[in-house]
């Protein structure tokens, strides 16, 4: 969908004039900067902790959201686009996908949204 957008573009030096005077934009910019982060630290986290089955299902709880008794993965999310998320081969996150479909812990629908069932969440 096409939304109209208006964009200002600062240089440096403009940017920065503009921080001191705008406590709330400073304040914007810094919750985004501490989510990236954060993010980033639990990437790493999942890299050198955990195996592929555990960077999948973190993977698939990160993207979920709350919708009632579950939680689903409403975009369609590649197989490939997953295996660079978690650092894995497509083959490696398709067999872990279909693991957890057999037992139960997460659906995938025609349209490509994920639902994830509570065992995986618990």
């Amino acid at each position: 969908a096409e939304v109209q957008t208006d964009m200002l573009i600062l240089g440096r030096a403009e940017f920065a004039r503009c921080l001191p005077d705008n406590s709330s934009l400073s304040y914007a910019i810094m919750r985004g900067l501490v989510q990236r982060l954060r993010s980033a630290d639990r990437q790493i986290e999942s890299l050198a902790l955990l195996d592929v089955y555990g960077r999948v299902a973190r993977s698939l709880l990160d993207m979920a959201e709350d919708d009632g008794d579950v939680k689903i993965i409403r975009n369609k999310v590649s197989r490939q686009d997953m295996a660079k998320i978690v650092g894995a081969s497509r083959e490696m996150v398709s067999r872990v996908m279909k693991d957890l479909e057999d037992r139960g812990m997460v659906e995938t629908q025609e349209n490509g949204s994920v639902i994830i069932k509570e065992r995986l969440t618990g």
